[in-house]
């Protein structure tokens, strides 16, 4: 059974929300109004599935009463199996819903991919991951803008950085960070001999200005040129960006949008990532082990996926899943494999929550 005092709370609260929202200072305040539209976002479809359910229970109460009534008797038991139907299949819709949101499932993601062991031969992998999750990009509608990409000789990539802008795009490739291994023969191995190498895939969530604040006096900015295949200059004026956060030492570079001011800005929303990814990366260190077995792992030294081409097979190591379709797979068609990594995701989430009693807050 749902917890319907549990639902009627948070379904209080959604009415609360739309109340707060219409208040001229709520308007005016970035900050609140960007956190209590999230909060209804969140709770949208949770409090629409709860309604449906409260009418279908009435329903069917209505109609178990019109079994007593002879001329009413045979409609109304018809319609009792395809009541219980429904209510049964919102009742598991709603424990998925009620499950504990990642905050950042909403946001647009940076997608970084760099080529690991292997040389050359990494570097055509990662071209190839790059253009994978291109593909599924376009398939789902969402825009990926390349925000600076270092070729390798052979036409791989060393590494690339991109923003992908979308419905739910981190919620979708939020299991895709981590070490990819590929198993193939290379162009330049003249016996036929299998070589494995690797590349490894970061998936940031974009942070907004109110998430992480930035001091200017703890940043180091280049003007360079922009460069192109091989090192090639195309860019006769110093509009690529280098940005260096003195205090973390990270570092972001940004050269393909058109002027200094429009790379400067991509290379901030890059560095806020960054910076949102590494105290999410410290919080989620210090809980306890139960979580951290979970897949939500976006560890990239951890190794979470093989493509072996010889065999047309992709293995996610992280949930024992094997796919005979690699074809398929590299080619975009990634829905078969996110839907069964956010699955294991929800199962994880459930027992998690069954053994300790978390669940949903209502804050």
């Amino acid at each position: 059974m749902i917890p319907c005092d549990k639902l009627d709370r948070l379904a209080a609260r959604y009415r609360e929300i739309e109340e707060l929202l219409c208040r001229p200072e709520v308007a005016t305040d970035a900050k609140r109004l960007q956190k209590l539209s999230r909060e209804r976002a969140d709770l949208t479809e949770l409090v629409a599935s709860y309604a449906r359910y409260c009418d279908l229970q009435s329903q069917l109460a209505g109609n178990k009463e019109l079994l007593t009534d002879p001329e009413l008797r045979e409609l109304a038991q018809a319609e009792i199996p395809e009541l219980e139907g429904e209510i049964a299949s919102l009742d598991e819709k709603i424990a998925l819903l009620l499950l504990p949101k990642d905050p950042n499932d909403e946001r647009n993601t940076i997608l970084e991919i760099r080529s690991g062991t292997g040389g050359e031969e990494a570097a055509l992998f990662a071209k190839d991951l790059f253009r994978m999750y291109t593909r599924y990009a376009e398939q789902r509608g969402w825009k990926l803008e390349v925000t600076s990409m270092s070729e390798a000789a052979a036409g791989g990539i060393k590494e690339v950085l991109a923003m992908v802008s979308g419905d739910r795009v981190y919620s979708e490739l939020r299991f895709e960070g981590g070490v990819h291994r590929v198993q193939r023969v290379p162009a330049t191995e003249s016996q036929g001999r299998v070589h494995t190498s690797a590349a490894t895939v970061a998936v940031l969530p974009e942070a907004d200005e109110v998430d992480v604040q930035i001091d200017p006096k703890d940043l180091e900015i280049t003007k360079t040129g922009a460069g192109g295949p091989g090192g090639q200059g195309v860019n006769t004026t110093n509009s690529a960006i280098n940005l260096k956060h003195v205090p973390t030492g990270i570092c972001v570079r940004s050269e393909e949008q058109r002027s200094q001011h429009q790379n400067l800005a991509r290379a901030m929303q890059i560095l806020r990532a960054k910076l949102l990814e590494t105290a999410q990366r410290e919080q989620t260190a210090a809980i306890g082990a139960e979580r951290r077995s979970m897949v939500r792992s976006g560890d990239r030294s951890e190794k979470i996926r093989t493509y072996n081409y010889p065999q047309n097979r992709v293995t996610d190591h992280r949930i024992g899943l094997t796919l005979h379709s690699l074809d398929r797979i590299v080619a975009g068609d990634l829905s078969e494999l996110l839907t069964a990594l956010r699955s294991h995701h929800q199962a994880e989430l459930l027992e998690f929550q069954s053994d300790s009693g978390v669940g949903r807050g209502i804050g």
